[in-house]
């Protein structure tokens, strides 16, 4: 899979979740999307030409500083986490 069929693959999942996830998911997934648009939105200011796991890496550093920064409680990492492994098995 290409980089841009899997950016396309995850952004088709962000979209379906509005119309199918409880107001949790919904939370988790708008937060995680968020970290995801902006890893994407780098990697094309820079001109990055980035691989997959190479993307998927940067939004997961994005991802553990915030939550170093307490920035989620438990329950939201948890659905964080569980909807992160879901976009990377998209790959």
């Amino acid at each position: 899979m290409s980089l841009v069929s899997y950016i396309d693959a995850a952004q088709q999942y962000f979209d379906d979740l509005v119309v199918k996830a409880t107001d949790d998911e919904l939370f988790a997934g708008g937060y995680l999307r968020g970290h995801f648009d902006l890893a994407v939105g780098y990697a094309q200011v820079e001109e990055l030409n980035l691989e997959i796991d190479e993307l998927n890496e940067t939004v997961e550093k994005s991802l553990v500083k915030a939550y170093r920064n307490g920035e989620l409680n438990e329950d939201d990492k948890a659905l964080v986490v569980r909807i992160w492994e879901e976009v990377k098995a998209l790959a």
